[in-house]
């Protein structure tokens, strides 16, 4: 992410400070719990959040594991996607979820993205499969679902695993379907500027799908057997939710819908007021975004950002470069496209809409008054 410097007297594009300064009481109550008891790593508050995050999302099963990123490795590396496998996902997307792809030795396949909502294009999607093609990430990003029913479709018809990457979409839902329930498993990120955001790093998986849920739950806990903790049956790792962050999630659990709302109505001001000229995503029909970023299309993003700056207004880039065209991922997604025609190396929508996205404020405590000084500058900087 790039963003502006934010002055005092300005609008913060995230004022962290202010969304958790209200549950200081509860937080302290949490930290004091866990010391006394002493149990950091496996604490009866990790057991706790997972059954309540699980029914939150309508799923059977949750493992809090270390980050956003880990909990997409494993929810592959459960589901036994490896070297010689090919994973579609969406270019538009933080490279954590290509990474996660990469690190079980599985290749990305990169595909293209709707122009109105930025998310991954069904119909690039069934384009991309080829015999390799082991799993689907549908990527919920800037807080809106991917639409289930298409992706769903494509993946049922081909036999592939659909995975959920729900790192900005905690509490998004798809006429009725939170996110976390349309795949065989999802992986969330608990960063600290999340929706739900921890005090630090932490990530979970959620699934329906039990027999997965034990797999995961022993692979992120160094591949331990469930009957003996000394013997370990699968080739594992250490990626697991720490007691306090879980303590902290709980405590800030059930105030994410009001805080979404918040969001939402805030998204809701900037589509009344903001300047003809900016353009927001669109909102699919049935769907109910968490609005983890308030995303506009601009031409003249720097002439933009920099009056947003001088305003003292904080603003970021999500994201500048399209995996694709990454340093560290752009040769595999040559090889790919070079090894299964069709596939054009050019994916043009991503490519287009890197130079003119632009995010605004946003957080559950942004006001219409902060709304409206936004648009104010924007107009400016647009007349």
């Amino acid at each position: 992410m790039t963003s502006g410097a934010n002055r005092p007297s300005g609008v913060p594009f995230l004022d962290l400070g202010s969304v958790n300064n209200g549950l200081r009481e509860e937080f302290d109550l949490a930290w004091k719990t866990v010391l006394d008891h002493g149990h950091f790593v496996g604490g009866p508050e990790v057991e706790r959040f997972e059954r309540e995050f699980a029914t939150y999302c309508g799923t059977k099963a949750c493992i809090g594991v270390a980050n956003g990123t880990d909990a997409l490795e494993l929810i592959l590396r459960g589901l036994r996607i490896g070297r010689g496998d090919e994973v579609i996902v969406p270019t538009n997307t933080f490279i954590a979820t290509a990474e996660a792809v990469c690190a079980t030795g599985a290749r990305p396949r990169f595909v293209d993205v709707c122009p109105d909502t930025l998310l991954i294009d069904p119909g690039a999607t069934a384009a991309a499969i080829n015999s390799s093609t082991a799993a689907i990430i549908a990527v919920h990003l800037y807080g809106q679902m991917v639409d289930p029913e298409p992706i769903s479709a494509i993946a049922a018809a081909h036999g592939l695993a659909l995975i959920e990457d729900a790192a900005q979409a905690h509490g998004a839902q798809h006429q009725g379907r939170r996110a976390g329930s349309v795949g065989i498993a999802a992986g969330f990120s608990f960063y600290p500027g999340k929706n739900l955001g921890a005090l630090g790093d932490g990530g979970a998986v959620v699934t329906s799908d039990l027999a997965l849920a034990d797999r995961i739950r022993s692979i992120a806990n160094h591949g331990r057997a469930a009957a003996d903790r000394y013997l370990h049956d699968l080739a594992g790792r250490n990626s697991r939710l720490d007691t306090l962050q879980a303590a902290l999630l709980s405590t800030k659990l059930p105030w994410l819908d009001a805080g979404n709302a918040r969001r939402a109505a805030a998204m809701a001001a900037y589509r009344m007021m903001l300047p003809q000229r900016c353009t927001p995503v669109s909102v699919q029909p049935g769907a109910e975004p968490a609005y983890h970023l308030a995303i506009i299309q601009v031409e003249d993003r720097p002439e933009i950002s920099d009056a947003l700056t001088a305003a003292g207004i904080g603003w970021g880039v999500h994201y500048p470069i399209p995996c694709h065209q990454q340093p560290a991922l752009a040769t595999l997604h040559e090889r790919a496209s070079i090894a299964q025609k069709p596939i054009a190396q050019k994916l043009p929508v991503a490519e287009r809409a890197a130079s003119r996205i632009l995010s605004l404020p946003m957080s559950p405590v942004l006001t219409i008054e902060q709304v409206a000084r936004v648009c104010d500058v924007l107009g400016g900087a647009l007349s």
